[in-house]
């Protein structure tokens, strides 16, 4: 695994019992998923990506895979290694970003929850898309 992945997987890590806030950009006041992986990108030095509108409900996800694509990630078919950026479907109005971390289990803002935590194996819901942080 490249240290920027690591890196990646870490400063999300860190993040595990932040707040749960829709649309939160700030962790003293709360992250959503994308919010999330805005926070992590930004604690390994990436800039922040365009940020298309969503809702909490949404069939369409396909702005997410450009704003995945300007954020410096690259489509993958390949095994989810640490680091690795999902979309699931955690329901069927419902796309959700998480981040894979290195036990296995995938970091990401709960909203039942109320805060970033990690889920043991196996994914908790089918992986829609799966990104990889790109080397550059």
């Amino acid at each position: 695994m490249s240290d920027r992945r690591a890196a990646f997987a870490e400063a999300a890590e860190s993040l595990v019992g932040t707040p749960f806030r829709f649309r939160g950009r700030d962790p003293h006041s709360g992250l959503d998923c994308i919010g999330l992986v805005i926070t992590a990108l930004q604690r390994i030095g990436s800039g922040s990506p365009p940020v298309p509108p969503y809702a909490m409900r949404q069939r369409d996800f396909a702005p997410m895979l450009t704003a995945a694509t300007a954020a410096g990630f690259e489509s993958v078919h390949d095994v989810v290694r640490p680091g690795d950026l999902l979309l699931l479907r955690a329901g069927p109005a419902q796309p959700h970003l998480a981040i894979a971390d290195r036990g296995g289990g995938v970091i990401h803002a709960h909203a039942g929850l109320g805060r970033v935590v990690i889920t043991p194996p196996p994914c908790p819901s089918p992986i829609e898309r799966h990104w990889r942080l790109r080397e550059d």
